[in-house]
């Protein structure tokens, strides 16, 4: 899949493993998880119509 291809072709470039790269992602995406709340369901943002 290109996804899995892209972080391979990112983590070479970056001098680490792919197993790495994914842990840093999630831990990012762990650290702005909580620094917004921690909450599943966020009120939708001004101007956001769903669609």
């Amino acid at each position: 899949m290109r996804i899995t291809q892209d972080i391979r072709d990112y983590a070479a470039k970056q001098g680490v493993t792919d197993d790495d790269t994914i842990a840093a992602g999630m831990a990012a995406k762990a650290r702005e998880f909580r620094e917004r709340g921690a909450e599943l369901y966020l009120p939708p943002a001004a101007g956001d119509t769903g669609a």
